[in-house]
């Protein structure tokens, strides 16, 4: 029987003039029917910890305070098997010459979204892909992603993916999860270290994971999948 997933995306550091050398796009995704349940398992986690369960989950707020929190949900992540992440990592965006290419940086960002994604499809199953709101004119940007991303599996009728969306991340766990794996890459990825809640949150995602994060893993990783991209030698186009 075919599965149906829900695919939760967000980025980190995506301006393009940011002062962030490093950016992350992520995605956890996860069997339909298994979505409310962990979206609960992350709540009761929250109240465990003195947590509001509605609290938003966010890289910025990892403190030593609430440190065992994280390393805590961590663990939830890689102790279900149900949930997947895979990023894509673009170690130096101030290598990109986007006017060789006649693209804005907004335009590449897409495009990378749509490296990021292709990956996860399988023809056997269908699709619902939910985006953290980036801007007010998202909506016709992720339709033209998503039209894109149906014809490269020629999947012109949607049957595999079957919608995509935008949404708030304070209202969906799955999404605040990628903040934290996608936050986690990214600052280990800037050369930061100030923060030991946050380093120790990257630390065990090394040991649980047996990777550096800051390499491509191999192309069939399914529990934590990361891709370096850089542009080929001389260009920086995808």
């Amino acid at each position: 029987m075919n599965e149906i997933y829900n695919i939760y995306c967000d980025e980190s550091c995506h301006l393009e003039n940011d002062r962030q050398k490093a950016m992350v796009l992520g995605a956890i995704w996860n069997p339909k029917s298994k979505s409310k349940n962990i979206a609960e398992r992350i709540r009761e986690l929250k109240i465990k910890h003195g947590l509001n369960k509605y609290q938003e989950i966010k890289w910025i707020k990892v403190s030593p305070n609430k440190q065992e929190f994280y390393l805590n949900l961590v663990k939830f992540f890689f102790e279900c098997p149900d949930l997947h992440f895979r990023c894509v990592l673009i170690p130096d965006k101030d290598i990109l010459r986007h006017e060789q290419f006649n693209q804005s940086h907004d335009l590449w960002y897409y495009k990378m979204y749509f490296v990021m994604l292709r990956q996860i499809f399988s023809p056997n199953d269908k699709y619902y892909i939910y985006l953290d709101i980036k801007d007010t004119k998202g909506n016709q940007k992720i339709h033209k992603l998503h039209e894109v991303l149906c014809n490269s599996m020629y999947d012109f009728s949607k049957n595999i993916i079957q919608d995509m969306r935008l949404v708030r991340s304070h209202e969906i766990e799955q999404v605040q999860l990628v903040d934290l794996l996608i936050g986690a890459i990214s600052y280990l990825n800037r050369g930061y270290s100030g923060n030991a809640a946050k380093v120790a949150v990257i630390k065990q995602i090394k040991t649980l994971t047996g990777y550096s994060l800051e390499q491509t893993t191999l192309l069939k990783e399914d529990k934590f999948n990361i891709l370096r991209w850089t542009p080929p030698e001389g260009i920086s186009d995808v």
